[in-house]
Order: C-alpha cells, then sequence, then structure tokens
C-alpha cells in the first residue's frame, strides 16, 4: 500500500487559520474543487419554507428522490441507490465486493485504495504518464486488465489531473473486464463539470453491462458537500438488493431529501453552472499558456493540473505565496506518481481566478 503523507484538504481552513493567522472567511479555496456559485437560491429558498419535514422520517425506500435523480442521469430509478455521499457507497461497494486484488488508475484519489486495504484486499495502480499528458493509452491498460484481479477503479475525469475517457473508450475496457470477470468502479463526482459530457458520462453502459457501477454526489456539482448525499446507478439488480440489506436505514435526511429533490430539477442553476465552468476553464488555459516556467495539462474538470518547470521553484513556494494572498491551493505531492512540482486548483469566479493567476505569475518571476 503506497503510503500518503499528511496535506491541507481543502475542507481544512481552521488548520489554515491557525496556521497562518488568516480568518477562515476569507481564505478562497481553489482546493475544493466545489461549485463557485454556492447553493442555489431556489435550494436556498425551499430548505427555509421545509424545515418542518425534520419532524418526520423520510421514505424508506426515497422513491421521489430516486426518481428526480433517474430523470437526471438518463436512467430508470430502479438502477439508483442513495447514500449517506458517494463515500459511504464506495465503502459499501467494496464490502460487498471484497475484492482481492483491484486496479487503480493513478494518481488518483487515494479513498479507493484505503477502503480496498480495511477489506483485506490489495491494490495496484496503473499510472497515467506526464509524457502523455496523464491521458489514457487504452490498448496497453486493456493489456493490464486481467483474470487476477477482481476490481478496476476508475475516476472519470480523473482527481487530480482533469483527464477523462471517452465512453467508447469504456465499452472498450468493460468488454475486456467481462471477459475476465471483472467488476468496474468508476466514480464520476467531477463529470458534470465536464465539456464533453455527453461523450464522457457511462450512464447509458449500465444497461448493457452488469458488472459496471458509477457513483456520484452533490459535494461538488451542486456545491453541498455538508448535505451528504450520493448515489449509485448500476443495472445490476442483485448488486442493489445486497447493498440495500446491507446499508443502514434512513440514511439520508428528510432536509436531503426535499433539497435533492429539487436540485436535479433546477435547470437554471445546471447550466449557469455549466456556463461559467466551460467560460473560466477556456480563458484560465488561455492566460496559463502566457506564464512562463509552468506546463498545464488539458483540462475536462473543474480544476487543472500543473507542472513547475523552473528548478528553483516548487509546490511549497507556490502554495506559500498564495496562501499569504488568501488563495489555498492544492500541493499535489502527496498524489500517487507525483511530486514536488505538481499543483492543482479548481475554477472559480472570474475576478478570484484572476487573482490567483497574478500570484502564479508573479511567484514564476
Amino acid at each position: 500500500m503506497i503510503k500518503h503523507v499528511d496535506h491541507f484538504h481543502g475542507s481544512d481552513l481552521e488548520k489554515m487559520e491557525k496556521i497562518y493567522h488568516i480568518p477562515k472567511e476569507e481564505i478562497i479555496s481553489f482546493s475544493a474543487n466545489i461549485n463557485p456559485l454556492g447553493l442555489s437560491y431556489k435550494l436556498k429558498e425551499t430548505l427555509a419554507k421545509k424545515l418542518h419535514v425534520i419532524t418526520s422520517y423520510p421514505d424508506r425506500e426515497y422513491t421521489s428522490l430516486r426518481q428526480k435523480i433517474a430523470n437526471y442521469c438518463g436512467t430508470v430509478f430502479e438502477n439508483i441507490l442513495v447514500g449517506n455521499g458517494s463515500t459511504e457507497l464506495i465503502s459499501l461497494f467494496i464490502q460487498i465486493e471484497h475484492p482481492k486484488k483491484a486496479l487503480i488508475l493513478g494518481p488518483t484519489y487515494s479513498e479507493y485504495e484505503r477502503e480496498i486495504s480495511l477489506g483485506g484486499g490489495s491494490s495496484l495502480y496503473y499510472p497515467l504518464t506526464e509524457k502523455l499528458d496523464f491521458q489514457l493509452q487504452l490498448e496497453d491498460f486493456k493489456s493490464h486488465l486481467t483474470e487476477n484481479m477482481d476490481l478496476l477503479i476508475l475516476c472519470n475525469p480523473n482527481n487530480p489531473t482533469s483527464s477523462a475517457i471517452t465512453r467508447e473508450d469504456l465499452r472498450s475496457i468493460l468488454d475486456v473486464c467481462k471477459q475476465n470477470d471483472i467488476f468496474v468502479m468508476i466514480d464520476e463526482t467531477y463529470v458534470e463539470f465536464s465539456k464533453n459530457y455527453e461523450k464522457i458520462h457511462g450512464v447509458p453502459l449500465t444497461n448493457y453491462y452488469n458488472n459496471l457501477i458509477i457513483l456520484r454526489g452533490v459535494s461538488k456539482f451542486f456545491a453541498a458537500p455538508g448535505l451528504r448525499l450520493g448515489y449509485a446507478i448500476t443495472g445490476n439488480q442483485d448488486l442493489i438488493k445486497q447493498m440495500n440489506t446491507k446499508k443502514n436505514p434512513w440514511t439520508i435526511n428528510s432536509l436531503a431529501v426535499v433539497a435533492g429533490e429539487l436540485m436535479f430539477t433546477d435547470q437554471d442553476y445546471i447550466q449557469a453552472t455549466k456556463d461559467l465552468i466551460e467560460a473560466e476553464r477556456e480563458r484560465v488555459c488561455l492566460r496559463l499558456s502566457h506564464i512562463e516556467g509552468i506546463k498545464y495539462y488539458p483540462p475536462s474538470a473543474n480544476f487543472i493540473l500543473l507542472r513547475i518547470l523552473k528548478e528553483e521553484k516548487n509546490a511549497d513556494i507556490l502554495f506559500e505565496k498564495a496562501i499569504r494572498k488568501k488563495f489555498m491551493i492544492r500541493n499535489c505531492s502527496t498524489f500517487p506518481f507525483l511530486d514536488n512540482r505538481y499543483v492543482r486548483f479548481c475554477f472559480m469566479k472570474p475576478k478570484m481566478n484572476d487573482g490567483l493567476l497574478d500570484c502564479i505569475e508573479e511567484a514564476m518571476l
């Protein structure tokens, strides 16, 4: 198991406040990858009017919520399972599947490896490489999908590289996995931000492959990490039955149900988010292309990975420069296969992005 050293997470604002003596409310977190629009006004108004729902238990089957999610994703509600954040569903799925050996596309989120280890399994990484701009080399990757593994884990788009695999390539991967009896778990936390959503998201594949489960949540796209609402999509009804049997009842509270039923139908907010991220992704990349001493990798999600090219500079220096100006970015040296020359930040509102870009440009002088 690869050891992961301590790092500042996007939610560690209290630690930053204590260390740097900056009020946490004044820190702009480019590290958390959360929608810069914040909660939608419709959601705020609705929750304020619906507080009375906490006096009742939610529907144990969450039928209405699952139907709203299904309509949003383009599937049937029978293929939807809700949980207390996608983290709970990842843990639950791995407990049931109980893989002895998993292959993880890296560098990526460390929680996958941790959950497999807790279940007594082991993980191998297939590393995306810098020389290919962290894009997947499909045929070579498929050659590593063999009978001696039980599970493949993909984050798509991937964190922290912001690279993505098309649905066409996913289908090719699933075919090989089906032949070798490998289950596939795809984490689509960031897929709604992607500029080619219709070519990337894997939901249609759940109609054809029973060895596939897709995980999503509302933490990032809907800016609601504290709501703890996640969902899984799979056409494998036996798996859904097993997960429902093992899952604790009422893991989604009544307010989260109300919020979820509105979120997935809030078309104005959804479109405004997509428009903002698309515009800023293009604009930020253009500006970065004119800053000497850094290289960026083409982003598919709402964040971007940079490599520092100047020998005398590194991620620690850039992090320090940024936080002194109240911008919090992510030092990526804690991810497998990355070192102290990589940083990641998400796209925020234009003025915020300009402030961070000015800081990066100054730091690279």
